[in-house]
């Protein structure tokens, strides 16, 4: 990607992932480098955020105490992985991002990876629509070693109530940058999940969320590791 807007936002989301703060202090300077060069991107933003915001993007996903709803998709080697197994021995964290392609998940994606090793034993996966050549090339990138799951045609999100519609000027806009988002998803349309995490229990209930329909703003990894810990501790 030679777009000069890509290729200074991934400087940024390099510069950043050696910084060592909070993520989402990560994410908001990420941001404000998005508006510092090119303001009319950014107010595009705005403008998609309030129009999902305006709707309850999100509102109507499972809620905490509701069933999760089984899975079987494929990782990023062609495996199938399901949320039966996932939670097969303790509570598993559920990560919905856009992408390889979007600055705010790659840099949400290594900060995952960051705290990978203080979650275990707790199952970790991503999940987006995209193909598995770029789930690998994420993957690899934020040198997780947890799976990074392909939702094709963003079915498993959409029966989550947890997927949008990408309207045709932000497509547009997007697609004027170099990025092929049907490309990378392997279909026809623009549908993208609205970036979430579930932390599921052993019994298939939902026991925290985060939804945010301003995919600039991600669940911290403080917060992960804490409800994972007052999870753990709780008596069985």
């Amino acid at each position: 990607m030679s777009n000069p807007l890509i290729a200074a936002l991934d400087a940024e989301v390099a510069d950043l992932r050696r910084n060592d703060g909070p993520l989402g202090d990560r994410l908001r300077r990420l941001a404000e480098r998005v508006r510092e060069l090119s303001p009319v991107y950014a107010d595009a933003v705005d403008r998609f955020v309030m129009r999902l915001e305006s709707v309850g993007a999100g509102a109507n996903a499972p809620q905490v105490g509701d069933v999760m709803p089984d899975f079987m998709l494929p990782d990023h080697d062609g495996q199938m992985v399901t949320l039966e197994r996932l939670i097969g021995s303790g509570p598993a964290v559920l990560v919905f991002h856009r992408g390889h392609w979007c600055p705010y998940c790659r840099l949400t994606m290594a900060g995952m990876a960051e705290i990978e090793a203080r979650l275990a034993p707790h199952a970790l996966a991503a999940i987006s629509p995209e193909r598995q050549q770029y789930t690998r090339a994420l993957r690899a990138s934020a040198g997780a070693g947890f799976p990074f799951l392909s939702d094709v045609g963003s079915g498993y999100a959409l029966s989550l109530n947890l997927a949008v519609w990408v309207d045709d000027a932000m497509a547009r806009l997007i697609a004027s940058s170099g990025l092929d988002i049907p490309e990378y998803q392997g279909t026809a349309g623009w549908i993208m999940p609205i970036p979430a995490v579930f932390i599921v229990g052993t019994d298939g209930r939902v026991i925290a969320r985060h939804i945010d329909p301003d995919y600039r703003r991600r669940m911290e990894q403080d917060a992960v590791l804490d409800m994972l810990g007052r999870v753990s501790s709780q008596p069985a």
